[in-house]
């Protein structure tokens, strides 16, 4: 069979990703992942503790995560992501920095990590007061507005689980739940911490309810390693990655945002409508249409409720 028509597999760059034992969203990462880009993913040891900062400390070694980038080498990725955000805030900005910087000497490429991600996302959108949603205990929640406090950016409200462990089963349901709980104050955007928490389908949804930018951890390692060999994270109508969305946001600045502690009924949903689509949030935001040029929205049909999460493995 003559296959010479097929020129060979395209040439892809590469990704190195460092994840927790744990992590359980492979696929969801790979969302994010333009088709002339691949991840190449490696896990640190197991340790049997839960979720807590412990086990924060134990995943973010240097000779761990050292010891991890060295086995990536062997498929030579162009920069090293470590996807944990509990363990790259650990230690502050300072251990964030060192994190990074041991890394990057071991691999000798560029490295980035979920937290250092999310404060150059947080840059990018101009957003210095963030509402956050974890799926964490107290302890480490507190450990994460620590961090952001030290590199300058508030909190107006928070909303966490409590889990110690399988985060990666958490219902979209639930995130949405804490969204709208963590939202008061006018915050400039959310930030949906952990990377084994599942996000993807949820954020266009709640940037359109919420009426502000959504980040979630996942997506902002992804965006910061393809940032850095200069390539573009993918995604449907999210404000970080997408210039229609950022325009959405922006553009509806002038209205009072929803205020889901202080009244629920002022909710899309509330009258068992479902949540806004973006089409109907935007409508009369700006005067721009921000479906102009058929853009793709990739929206799933319903509400996050009725998706339930993302699909279980077979």
């Amino acid at each position: 069979m003559d296959v010479s028509f097929l020129g060979g597999p395209q040439p892809q760059r590469g990704v190195g990703v460092v994840a927790p034992f744990d992590f359980a969203l492979d696929r969801e990462l790979w969302r994010w992942v333009p088709d002339d880009v691949s991840l190449h993913l490696t896990r640190t040891p197991f340790v049997p503790v839960e979720v807590s900062l412990d086990l924060a400390r134990l995943v973010s070694e240097h000779e761990t995560l050292r010891d991890a980038v060295l086995a990536l080498s062997a498929v030579t990725p162009e920069v090293v992501a470590y996807a944990c955000t509990s363990g790259s805030f650990v230690g502050g900005t300072a251990g964030e920095r060192a994190m990074s910087a041991a890394m990057a000497q071991a691999g000798e490429i560029p490295a980035v990590t979920t937290s250092g991600a999310m404060l150059q996302a947080l840059e990018e959108i101009g957003a210095q007061r963030i509402a956050i949603v974890t799926p964490y205990t107290k302890s480490v929640t507190d450990a994460l507005e620590e961090y952001l406090a030290e590199a300058g950016i508030s909190v107006t409200g928070r909303s966490y689980l409590g889990l110690t462990r399988e985060i990666q089963r958490v219902p979209y349901r639930d995130v949405v739940d804490m969204a709208r709980e963590a939202v008061h104050d006018a915050p400039d955007a959310l930030f949906i911490s952990c990377t084994n928490l599942p996000t993807f389908d949820v954020i266009p949804q709640l940037e359109a309810e919420l009426r502000m930018p959504v980040l979630s951890a996942n997506q902002v390692t992804v965006w910061a390693a393809l940032r850095s060999i200069g390539k573009e994270a993918v995604g449907p109508y999210q404000a970080l990655l997408d210039p229609v969305a950022r325009r959405g946001p922006a553009a509806m600045a002038s209205a009072p945002p929803v205020d889901p502690a202080a009244d629920p009924n002022s909710l899309p949903d509330a009258a068992g409508l479902g949540p806004a689509e973006p089409e109907a949030a935007l409508a009369g935001a700006g005067t721009e249409d921000p479906l102009d040029g058929g853009h793709d929205l990739g929206y799933a049909a319903g509400s996050p409720e009725e998706w339930g999460g993302p699909q279980p493995p077979v």
